[in-house]
């Protein structure tokens, strides 16, 4: 865990806040990655759904295969699903994301989750 994201944990417990995720794009999608995986590891649901709410709104081409890997990792739905759905949302897009060192991550870390990403992008040509 980064220490970052185990120093945010007791201020979210004892003020409900999470000031770190207020800060740039890119900085807070590495941290809400973090904070996500130790609130499932900790059992902190509010602050899991924060962070998946975090994420789900600032998902890029950058982000979008290692956020997905993450999702499915940690049983987010909602997350994987808005992943998904930005991943396939254009073909520029997707050999986009396609091009990324994330999507080898995901590809070596989630083989299953390639086979629902190509089930789903099948079922939108139908």
């Amino acid at each position: 865990m980064e220490a970052a994201a185990f120093r945010a944990m007791p201020h979210f417990i004892y003020t409900d806040t999470v000031p770190e995720l207020d800060q740039e794009l890119e900085a807070v999608a590495t941290m809400a990655q973090h904070l996500l995986a130790a609130a499932d590891r900790y059992g902190l649901d509010m602050l899991k759904l924060i962070c998946e709410i975090k994420l789900s709104g600032g998902i890029t081409v950058d982000t979008a295969a290692t956020t997905l890997a993450l999702a499915e990792q940690l049983n987010c739905s909602q997350l994987k699903a808005k992943c998904v759905d930005f991943i396939l949302s254009t073909p520029a897009v997707l050999d986009a994301v396609l091009a990324t060192e994330g999507y080898k991550h995901l590809a070596a870390s989630c083989p299953l989750v390639l086979a629902d990403l190509l089930k789903s992008a099948h079922g939108r040509k139908s």
